[in-house]
């Protein structure tokens, strides 16, 4: 059993006794041993989006191309491709796809780096894209995430699960700060403060689920404040940026310019009142007084069509997920996978209320998709390859009885 929470464990009884379709038959299939609950939710969130989509973007001919389903097939085309993904991880497993983790990082460093080459586009002011053509493009930083939450995992766990200490030493943490810093310098530079936030969140979950001291807690926190104020002084946000913290600060400010996102928002979902006036029916949302509703802003379809119940329904599926994730983080058998669940969970809690929390005014706009619901496939690829480690955490607990 002590090898079980070794570094070096290769997970010998994921391999699959016969190929194709009779291994998900099979007894111990590592489909038999997933947390179907948390595959329901994020199933069941993930449709619930693309009706949401859909209503938002079927009447916009400007950008639909005349076509009223031309944004719910893409989107279905993203979360077929990101279940793919996620099956994959899980066939996988994670404890085996440790050993890629370096090649992860670099690709996801190179994939962040072209972005600020002349593959790189700009949308909406940030320049974090790559258009790959067809109606299609890739937001690299959403992979970052992922890849940060590998390379910390592997880095904070390595000495603990070899049983050398009971906690990540101060060169360890180092090291996962001087690793997760690159990718997030560089997505900063963008710059995508959306992203941004989530990332260093993340660190800041995977230190406390590894038992690093509270005292790099408190620094990580003197430092990110010292950093934003740098930021702020050094010019690296744009001036719209900088705007929406301060239509944040102040709702009535510029109502018609920086704040009218916001102000738009909050019209819709104040206007569905308990039931919605019914999907399709919003006449938020057919007017389109409501910008980026379809990825940014995707909770107010929800708002103003579904109600307040719809809206209690899309924040219940997503406090489920988090339920289930939280529970596999606790179970998990060594330190590496805790650590990896755990970051999974604070990537999720945060993008989902930050969101939502942009959407009622009581978080600052930062331009980052609601995962399982926004349209966008980078966005929809990663949370479900979150969801195929998480499931992979699973199984391992479940195999090791």
């Amino acid at each position: 059993m002590a090898g079980l929470t070794s570094p070096s464990w290769s997970a010998p009884r994921y391999k699959p006794r016969r190929e194709g379709m009779g291994r998900l038959l099979e007894r111990d299939s590592p489909f038999r041993r997933m947390d179907w609950i948390l595959v329901l939710a994020a199933l069941a969130l993930s449709g619930i989006g693309s009706l949401l989509v859909w209503s938002a973007t079927r009447s916009r001919v400007e950008i639909n191309h005349g076509d009223p389903q031309y944004f719910l097939v893409r989107h279905l085309v993203n979360l077929a491709i990101g279940i793919g993904l996620c099956t994959g991880v899980v066939l996988l497993g994670h404890h085996r796809l440790r050993t890629a983790v370096p090649f992860i990082y670099g690709l996801s460093i190179l994939g962040v780096l072209a972005v600020l080459s002349p593959l790189g586009s700009t949308v909406n002011g940030a320049h974090s894209w790559i258009v790959l053509g067809g109606g299609f493009s890739m937001q690299p930083s959403e992979f970052c995430k992922i890849s940060i939450i590998l390379i910390c995992a592997t880095i904070l766990s390595a000495r603990v699960d070899a049983g050398e200490m009971a906690r990540p030493d101060s060169r360890s943490i180092l090291q996962a700060l001087g690793l997760a810093a690159v990718p997030i310098g560089i997505v900063l530079m963008m710059p995508d403060l959306g992203s941004t936030m989530v990332m260093v969140v993340i660190i800041l979950g995977l230190l406390l689920s590894s038992g690093s001291s509270s005292r790099w807690l408190a620094g990580l926190t003197v430092v990110g404040a010292i950093g934003a104020a740098a930021v702020v002084q050094l010019h690296i946000l744009k001036q719209y940026q900088i705007a929406r913290f301060a239509a944040f600060a102040d709702p009535t400010l510029d109502p018609a310019g920086v704040g009218y996102n916001t102000a738009q928002a909050r019209i819709a979902i104040g206007s569905g009142g308990l039931l919605g006036k019914g999907l399709f029916h919003g006449t938020q949302t057919t007017g389109q007084f409501v910008p980026e509703q379809q990825t940014d802003f995707v909770f107010t379809v929800a708002g103003e069509e579904l109600g307040f119940v719809g809206g209690l329904v899309i924040i219940g599926l997503l406090g489920v997920i988090l339920w289930r994730a939280c529970r596999i983080a606790r179970e998990a058998t060594d330190l590496y996978s805790t650590v990896l669940a755990a970051g999974v969970v604070t990537w999720f809690a945060f993008q989902g209320f930050e969101n939502i929390g942009m959407t009622l005014g009581i978080m600052p706009v930062a331009g980052i998709p609601l995962p399982f619901v926004s349209y966008g496939g980078s966005s929809m690829f990663a949370i479900w390859i979150g969801i195929g480690l998480l499931q992979s955490v699973k199984i391992q607990r479940s195999m090791a009885g």
